[in-house]
């Protein structure tokens, strides 16, 4: 018997990684009676491809049962493929498991072909359920099994296993196995002790339950081995053990300070020493703000108490820790104005970026079950999204989305926070105030955008650039223009160099024995070089600017720039315009040497500005 477990992802990411169906193929491998009659494969595509071609490639695999893990984003396309795979194969066994399929486990029966669904965590109903089909016997009083029988809707609730070591690892048994470079997702935790009412985590749970540090020990061991350059970290609430995620963080620190980890973290299990082990790895932190109106999450089940969250968001500030704000718009009681305000308070506290989402009336919240209730208007299908509230109409929805818009391209992907709030001060303007501005003037510009996603990072720069300007030139302060482009450009700069990958540096042996005037030089892939308005390294010094204080002590004397990555930081080197030439021109297959007579720049002054560079891995000799 042949097994497919088929994965759906929603597009191409370091996050598109088939844990769940890796979880079950890992459980059944381990199941030495059942060696030998049954085989289980993963296949996945992504959302937007031909669901023929997906189709195919099931087809391919010789199965005798498909199953699918099932989210919001791909419950269609799930539901497309198992049709059309009904109709060519009648006798083939059709599944589902995930979390959609748990939380409208008999409305997703009435409607489909779907033979049954696993229900809740999967690996024990999956190997009971493949042992059974082995055998020829019913699937009848399966715990965690949901079937549509004639008598009406049948299913047995399965509780959690207990103690999670008991699964095996996906990642230690092989079925996992990421290239070098890849992200991959990783599990410390299952479960949520928290009860919000838009979200599906808590529910059918008993709590949270950790993988022991052994496990997490040896997993956190092959994922290095693996090299592998991002980790999702999937618990709810990475902290809320803050002793236990302490332990991890000092682990991590340990084995694996090169990788980039991605925690999901509440900030009420933040402290001064937590945020310091957050900034001593390479990390990002999401945290769930959703609203900044107490009252409005009181509606939902959450308790908000802005003083200690602006106090633990500024110990992450302190330390330099990245992290980034969940909001919600269209909340139970939420409004229009109380959307500016939660933008407000949130791009007053420094995050990295910030993720908005329209409210989704998800099925089996407690938010489902009082959604008519509160008077919500919303999607009876996948996404579920709101529509409108009594408190929140549908053209105020429309205008949040298209703040939300704004902030994903002005503020996130346009990598403002540097620099967002000396704007914003020098303007006299509130964060939600700004972003409408441009959401208003890119109407004007008849610049139509539907999402960030649609705009390369440099059209994002040049948008900015134009935008800034036609907003301090209409606030009479034209002046501070150059300098307000300098801020942004170079913060732009300093992201792109921090993302590219590292040059190979060459020995001080090499450099001793090599006459670099005499080599045909190239400019770094990784280094830019820039001209700004002011001197940048008096930018840099500042800090954070008062801008028109800055224009007032010093003037536009222009400068040049060399902005690089080197381990694990960006340097900015401030030139001279011959230095600045000289990196310019290199490239042209000419050696280093005889560039110099254009631009005035003595042999040994150059080759010893040459040896610098080489070392710092600004300029590479071209073919090595």
């Amino acid at each position: 018997m042949h097994v497919v477990l088929a994965s759906i992802h929603p597009f191409p990411s370091p996050q598109a990684v088939p844990l769940a169906a890796a979880c079950l193929k890992a459980a059944l491998d381990r199941e030495k009676g059942l060696s030998g009659k049954i085989s289980v494969s993963l296949t996945a595509t992504f959302i937007g491809t031909p669901q023929e071609q997906f189709i195919e490639d099931i087809l391919k695999l010789d199965p005798d049962a498909v199953g699918f893990s099932m989210y919001v984003w791909n419950r269609n396309e799930c539901l497309g493929i198992v049709s059309a795979l009904r109709q060519l194969m009648p006798r083939l066994t059709l599944f589902a498991g995930g979390p959609e399929a748990t939380a409208d486990t008999e409305r997703l029966l009435a409607s489909s072909t779907l033979d049954f669904i696993v229900v809740g965590e999967g690996e024990s109903t999956f190997v009971d359920v493949m042992s059974r089909m082995t055998q020829g016997s019913s699937l009848a009083g399966i715990e965690g099994l949901a079937r549509a029988q004639q008598e009406g809707f049948q299913s047995f609730p399965r509780h959690p296993e207990p103690d999670l070591d008991q699964l095996p690892s996906p990642y230690l048994s092989g079925v996992l196995v990421p290239s070098e470079g890849d992200g991959v997702l990783w599990e410390l935790s299952r479960g949520c002790n928290f009860a919000c009412e838009f979200c599906f985590d808590h529910k059918g749970g008993v709590g949270v339950r950790h993988f022991s540090l052994e496990r997490i020990t040896q997993e956190l061991n092959f994922l290095v081995k693996r090299k592998v350059a991002q980790v999702f970290v999937l618990d709810s609430t990475f902290n809320q053990d803050m002793k236990r995620a302490k332990k991890i963080l000092r682990l991590i620190k340990k084995v694996a300070p090169h990788i980039h980890f991605h925690f999901e973290v509440r900030s009420e299990f933040i402290d001064a020493e937590l945020a310091r082990l957050f900034a001593e790895i390479t990390c990002s932190l999401q945290i769930g703000l959703q609203s900044a109106d107490p009252l409005v999450l009181r509606n939902v089940g959450r308790v908000f108490n802005r003083q200690d969250f602006s106090i633990k968001i500024g110990m992450l500030n302190n330390v330099g820790a990245i992290f980034g704000f969940d909001l919600i718009y269209g909340l139970p009681g939420d409004s229009l104005a109380g959307f500016r305000q939660s933008l407000d308070f949130a791009l007053s506290l420094y995050p990295n970026h910030l993720d908005i989402f329209p409210l989704a009336v998800l099925p089996g919240t407690r938010l489902a079950e009082r959604a008519e209730e509160l008077g919500l208007a919303w999607q009876r299908s996948a996404p579920y999204t709101v529509a409108s509230s009594p408190t929140f109409s549908a053209a105020d929805m429309e205008i949040a989305r298209r703040l939300a818009a704004a902030c994903d391209i002005f503020y996130s992907r346009g990598k403002a926070v540097a620099w967002f709030n000396s704007v914003l001060q020098s303007l006299h303007l509130r964060p939600a105030a700004l972003l409408e501005s441009f959401m208003l003037w890119l109407s004007e510009q008849k610049i139509t955008v539907t999402g960030e996603d649609q705009l390369s990072d440099g059209q994002i720069l040049q948008m900015q650039r134009r935008f800034l300007q036609y907003l301090f030139t209409g606030k009479k302060r034209a002046q501070l223009i150059p300098l307000v482009h300098d801020l942004v450009d170079f913060h732009y700069y300093y992201a792109s160099a921090l993302l590219s990958p590292l040059p190979d540096l060459p020995t001080d042996r090499e450099l001793e024995h090599t006459d670099l005037l005499r080599e045909p030089l190239t400019l770094s892939s990784s280094a830019i070089l820039a001209r700004f308005n002011f001197e940048i390294i008096d930018i840099l010094e500042a800090g954070e600017i008062d801008l028109r204080e800055f224009a007032g002590c010093f003037k536009p004397s222009g400068s040049f720039a060399v902005i690089y990555p080197r381990a694990d930081d960006v340097f900015t080197e401030s030139l001279i315009e011959p230095y600045y030439l000289l990196l310019q021109r290199l490239g042209c297959g000419k050696p280093a040497g005889e560039i110099l007579t254009d631009i005035g720049l003595a042999a040994e002054e150059a080759s010893s500005f040459l040896e610098f560079a080489a070392a710092e891995g600004i300029v590479t000799i071209s073919g090595k």
